[in-house]
């Protein structure tokens, strides 16, 4: 993906002032972890629901992603492991919350993917009425960061949902990782040659890599009678935590993903 094309670097009119960001600059390896944890957080939630059971793994995954946003938000600046350790408990999460929706309550995917789009909706709505931005880059008080994250799980949440409901209305999980990754080159043309700014290209973006990477998780971990390739959620869950490991262990060294100059 062309990052140039989504990095949201429409920011509001007023002074810049050299404040430490809380997130890292949009760059190739942003999108490459990003979709690798969202595949992760599908699989894991599911194999640690298999494993300790729906309410132990809810638990376990609650007091996780606590602890997770409690170090990110404690920090006073940008720290690759501490800011992808809690975007890996946010895919975690948000995967258990929208599967307690199906699974537990009984709701369908045709119902929960639209409730967790109100709720995206309205987080996006209070965060630009409060703050008058929606860019990434003006992570620097507590009260935008509180916003930004609130807007993470949320689209994790409505990606989970949405990628669920795909699979089951007839494409599957290969069928669903196929139109999820046509999706996400649309807001990349519009930004470019149409009329959408940086800052909706970017959330775009990032609401549909959600459904992206889970679905090709899914589609590798599933058997070969759901269509998949039966790799087993185990070895995926293991793989892809990997090859986060080895990019966030990169970005850490070498601070590629380090943003500067941020909008007061």
């Amino acid at each position: 993906m062309a990052t140039d094309h989504l990095t949201p670097h429409t920011r509001p009119a007023g002074r810049i002032r050299h404040a430490a960001s809380k997130v890292p600059e949009v760059t190739v390896y942003f999108w490459i972890i990003k979709v690798l944890t969202t595949g992760m957080g599908e699989t894991a939630s599911d194999f640690l629901a298999h494993v300790l059971g729906p309410v132990p793994a809810v638990g376990l995954g609650g007091i996780a992603l606590v602890a997770a946003l409690v170090v990110q938000f404690a920090v006073r600046r940008y720290v690759a492991w501490v800011y992808w350790t809690a975007i890996v408990m946010v895919s975690v999460f948000g995967t258990m919350a929208a599967d307690i929706l199906h699974v537990g309550l009984g709701v369908p995917y045709t119902l929960s993917t639209p409730f967790f789009l109100v709720a995206l909706a309205a987080v996006f709505a209070l965060w630009y009425r409060s703050e008058g931005t929606l860019s990434i880059h003006s992570i620097h008080t507590r009260r935008r960061e509180a916003f930004y994250w609130a807007a993470v799980l949320a689209t994790f949440a409505l990606g989970t949902a949405a990628g669920d409901l795909t699979a089951t209305i007839g494409l599957g999980y290969l069928g669903s990782a196929v139109v999820y990754a046509a999706a996400i080159a649309v807001p990349a043309v519009a930004h470019r040659w149409g009329s959408l700014n940086a800052v909706a290209a970017f959330w775009a973006a990032y609401v549909i890599t959600r459904p992206l990477g889970a679905s090709v998780a899914d589609w590798m971990a599933v058997g070969h009678g759901r269509g998949g390739l039966a790799l087993g959620l185990g070895p995926v869950t293991l793989s892809w935590t990997v090859a986060i490991l080895g990019f966030v262990g990169y970005l850490a060294v070498s601070r590629k993903d380090i943003q500067h100059d941020v909008t007061a």
